[in-house]
């Protein structure tokens, strides 16, 4: 099933709410509950959810249940993808910390560097190897994904070394643009921008 990247965005972000929200007493959520809490519209909601096929009770709502198992079954590997964390500094620390806990079907297997006191040593439940062993570790642990935490002007130089590596996929944390090949995923996580938007949002009320 081909979605767009912003649907399927959305669809994990359901489901961590959809998970809190299962532990409560109500078995069923209407789309404007689900939207107010993801500050979205109901009509986002609902075209989402009929993108894979789900539609409401106008009653009721959507059966928590059935909604979680489709969305796994949507945006779900069969098999679990492992990913490398490159950078093991604060930031790299605290992403990995942060995927271990939560309940996903995507595992850090690995975790690169390039500081002596944390070669060989396990950093946030992860043994961590040197940079240079990244493809020999990436190939070994089947690893497909790949999520940049190194200073600015490591990136392009990592990059490089990931895609020659054979990953299909990288989350950058860094401020640098990543010129990669079409067949890789990248996903650029800049908080800088982020931070821009709300403030201008916020100067502009």
């Amino acid at each position: 099933m081909k979605l767009p990247p912003r649907t399927v965005e959305r669809l994990s972000k359901y489901r961590r709410i959809l998970m809190e929200q299962s532990s409560e007493e109500e078995a069923h959520i209407f789309s404007h509950n689900l939207a107010r809490l993801l500050n979205i519209t109901p009509e986002q909601v609902r075209r989402d959810l009929m993108l894979i096929g789900l539609t409401g009770n106008h009653r009721k709502g959507y059966n928590i249940q059935a909604l979680l198992k489709l969305i796994g079954k949507t945006i779900d590997s069969y098999d679990p993808q492992y990913i490398a964390i490159i950078g093991m500094g604060n930031l790299g620390r605290a992403v990995t910390a942060f995927i271990r806990k939560s309940e996903s079907r995507l595992r850090i297997v690995a975790a690169f560097d390039i500081d002596p006191m944390k070669i060989n040593h396990e950093i946030a439940g992860v043994h961590c190897y040197h940079v240079s062993e990244t493809k020999q570790i990436i190939k070994k642990l089947d690893i497909s994904i790949a999520i940049l935490t190194v200073p600015p002007d490591a990136a392009k130089n990592i990059a490089r070394i990931l895609t020659e590596s054979g990953i299909k996929g990288m989350l950058n944390f860094t401020s640098v643009h990543l010129d990669i090949p079409d067949d890789v995923y990248l996903k650029d996580y800049d908080i800088i921008t982020s931070l821009e938007e709300i403030g201008f949002f916020i100067k502009a009320k």
